[in-house]
């Protein structure tokens, strides 16, 4: 079949592609973007219920399920007239696919302030559509229809171009292929069996044209010998062709040979191997800072200026907890406790354990350390480190090992066991406090740090049996790179 009627044929057949979410961007600002998804309006007289969703620069730490989450969809219901908002379900997403965790809304209507994010979103789905749905289906019943005869048309067209015998042409009717060469090329003729004596003569007597010169033709013979012997002709002898250059597209095997063999790198990040500290920037390009951040942790704190730091107010009660084997830590999870410093409320998130300690106290590195993580209303992350060495047994510590799950990635919840975080704490609660990052990926740095001076003991065993859980899982020590370091005195 002829290639452009394939094509045509591929034009006519019918689009059955599922229109997928549309999502429009509502409003931009520092750390976040709001997009409302048009697909989802559904409206009902003033009522209009839409799908939006609140995409963050930085992963924050969902406080039930303890996993993070970069996105959160909200299906909410829009009074128009009385300018009244009612949120139905909100989703918590890793990514575009991955739910962390989705929950229904019992609420009520609550009105809607002016300059709020949902102010934005309000106006958006209140706006009268140009169109309604009918209009919007009868316009594209008329496009598919115009499209339809068109392809019909194309289709008709090319296949009466196919059906068309193509003449074959001769050496007798090549005079008339040359007078006809400016308006198309002429192709090859066919010599004839039957010797053309009148073309033979007017060859001989008459000088070619230009246009005739531009046609590739077979050498004459003399009008005898083209008479008496029917031979066939000899062909001419053609230049040699030169070898044409290589291109250089397509798989380009010699460049692969010649390329020097790079290690596989590991998709996921670790504390040793292809997937360690050295290679997190490479492993994803968010995480950049790992490699180029200029004020990471963890830090070997030395030269620090003494001064009289605000005393930490904690608000740390006893609750019940949730303890996780993530894979690379130990991870609990508590509700109500929080610190109050410099007139800011920070509310804890997570607690996970290193061995060795990752930060070191005038080159000294400690058996273990817990980080306390914290985050303030306005997104702002704060660490408390607690430095642990060896010594007599911790029950805070054997209390959360006595319930250490069977496997990773599970998560044990005892129904009745509480655990008191500030019995935790050291007696002393002066600390060492600078700026920082994340130890670990994506090493997000504006981080405050308050490390513990006073170490608390926890026991041999206690230390074994997180050694034999992870034997190492501490980032090397980052540049000082010129930090402020505040020391208690």
């Amino acid at each position: 079949m002829h290639p452009s009627i394939m094509v045509a044929l591929a034009i006519a057949l019918p689009l059955t592609a599922a229109a997928a979410p549309t999502w429009q961007n509502v409003s931009s600002e520092p750390g976040k973007r709001i997009e409302l998804d048009r697909t989802s309006i559904k409206r009902e007289g003033t009522t209009v219920e839409a799908l939006s969703r609140m995409i963050l620069d930085k992963e924050l730490i969902d406080i039930r399920s303890g996993s993070p989450y970069l996105i959160i969809e909200v299906i909410t219901r829009y009074d128009c007239a009385a300018r009244n908002a009612n949120t139905i379900r909100r989703t918590f997403k890793k990514d575009e696919n991955a739910v962390v965790r989705a929950e229904d809304i019992k609420g009520s209507d609550l009105p809607v302030r002016s300059g709020t994010l949902d102010d934005k979103v309000l106006r958006e789905v209140c706006r009268p559509p140009k169109d309604s749905q009918a209009e919007l289906a009868t316009k594209a019943n008329e496009a598919a229809t115009q499209l339809r005869q068109a392809n019909e048309a194309l289709l008709k067209k090319e296949l009466a171009k196919a059906a068309k015998p193509t003449p074959i042409k001769t050496a007798e009717n090549a005079g008339a292929a040359v007078a006809n060469a400016t308006e198309e090329p002429p192709k090859a003729a066919i010599p004839s069996i039957r010797p053309s004596l009148k073309l033979a003569a007017e060859t001989a007597k008459t000088t070619p044209t230009a246009a005739e010169k531009a046609v590739v033709a077979e050498p004459k013979l003399p009008l005898s010998i083209a008479s008496s012997n029917p031979a066939p002709r000899p062909k001419p002898v053609l230049p040699p062709r030169k070898a044409a250059p290589a291109k250089e597209e397509g798989y380009m095997l010699e460049l692969v040979r010649s390329e020097p063999m790079r290690p596989k790198l590991p998709s996921d990040w670790s504390y040793e191997g292809a997937g360690g500290p050295e290679n997190w920037a490479r492993l994803d390009p968010r995480n950049s800072l790992c490699a180029t951040g200029q004020r990471q942790s963890p830090i070997d704190i030395r030269d620090g200026i003494k001064v009289d730091v605000e005393p930490i107010r904690f608000n740390y009660r006893p609750s019940r907890f949730r303890i996780v084997d993530s894979g690379r830590t130990v991870e609990v999870f508590l509700g109500d406790n929080s610190f109050n410093l410099t007139g800011k409320a920070y509310t804890l998130q997570q607690i996970n354990f290193h061995r060795p300690s990752e930060e070191r106290i005038d080159g000294r590195r400690f058996d273990m350390s817990a980080h306390l993580v914290h985050r303030a209303d306005d997104g702002q992350l704060a660490i408390i480190a607690v430095l642990l060495e060896q010594g007599t047994e911790n029950p805070f510590i054997q209390t959360l090992w006595n319930n250490l799950p069977l496997e990773k990635h599970l998560s044990v919840e005892p129904p009745t066991t509480s655990i008191d975080l500030d019995a935790f704490l050291p007696a002393s609660r002066n600390y060492y406090a600078y700026m920082g990052s994340l130890t670990t990926p994506p090493c997000s740095e504006g981080v405050l740090w308050l490390v513990l001076k006073q170490p608390v003991q926890v026991s041999p065993a206690q230390i074994d049996i997180f050694s034999r859980l992870y034997r190492h899982n501490a980032r090397p020590t980052q540049a000082v790179a010129g930090r402020l370091i505040k020391e208690g005195r």
